[in-house]
């Protein structure tokens, strides 16, 4: 008597492997991300927000102040939340504590965002860049969460990614906390490009966790503009409000 093809029999719902939230750990039936609909729908969306550096704004569709009396090199930035809980605490756990799976799934979150903005108009773009980390953070910490972070996103969005082209040739001071006078000081001359990286006519996006006062894609996009960029945006999980924004 042949053996049974047990493939083709239908197994028993406490046999079949279910996904489970990573934040609540209730069972969900996601068919991709390890989140449920009650913890996604309770994360802090980004709402309305300005067209260039996605601040915060009580409307949709407008330019803040900022980005129309002084235009950033970048085009436009992309991020799905304000930077506030849980996405604060979610980001310190991948970013500083090394629990790579958060972060995974913060990517995959942005990379379904990024394919929506991409089907609403958003121009693909040809080459990912992760912002570089400071090499003395870098040993610290043992990884980049920003070349982590474009990694997963070039394989969800099939888009090549290059860590090599920008460089960190100063190790400036951690930017955290500071406004964005200090930051661009301590960012001048701190960056360079690859010799051989090939931008001209390029449109490329920035990687990074989070975007605060925008001082270091700014200061990265100009160089990247300055070198024969056509297009830089910036892609980034979170987008701190401005100071007594909220």
């Amino acid at each position: 008597m042949p053996p049974l093809d047990l493939s083709s029999l239908q197994r028993p719902a406490w046999l079949r492997q279910r996904r489970h939230c990573q934040l609540c750990d209730e069972a969900t039936d996601h068919p991709t991300h390890n989140i449920c609909t009650a913890c996604e729908s309770e994360l802090p969306w980004l709402g309305a927000h300005c067209q260039v550096c996605a601040v915060p704004l009580p409307a949709h569709d407008l330019i803040c102040g900022a980005c129309q009396s002084k235009p950033p090199s970048f085009t436009r930035v992309e991020a799905p939340w304000r930077y506030a809980f849980s996405i604060d605490n979610l980001i310190t756990r991948f970013k500083h504590q090394a629990q790579w799976p958060y972060g995974r799934l913060l990517a995959e979150l942005l990379a379904e965002h990024l394919m929506h903005a991409y089907d609403e108009g958003l121009p693909r773009p040809h080459t990912l860049l992760p912002v570089p980390l400071a090499r003395q953070r870098q040993r610290r910490r043992g990884f980049n969460q920003a070349q982590m972070l474009a990694d997963w996103l070039g394989s969800s969005l099939n888009l090549p990614v290059r860590d090599d082209w920008l460089q960190r040739r100063v190790d400036t001071p951690a930017q955290q906390g500071l406004d964005a006078a200090t930051r661009k000081r301590n960012l001048r001359q701190a960056f360079t490009l690859e010799s051989n990286a090939r931008i001209t006519g390029c449109h490329l996006a920035l990687i990074d966790d989070v975007l605060t006062t925008g001082a270091t894609a700014g200061i990265l996009a100009n160089l990247l503009r300055r070198a024969g960029a056509l297009r830089v945006d910036v892609y980034c999980l979170a987008r701190t409000p401005r100071p007594g924004d909220g």
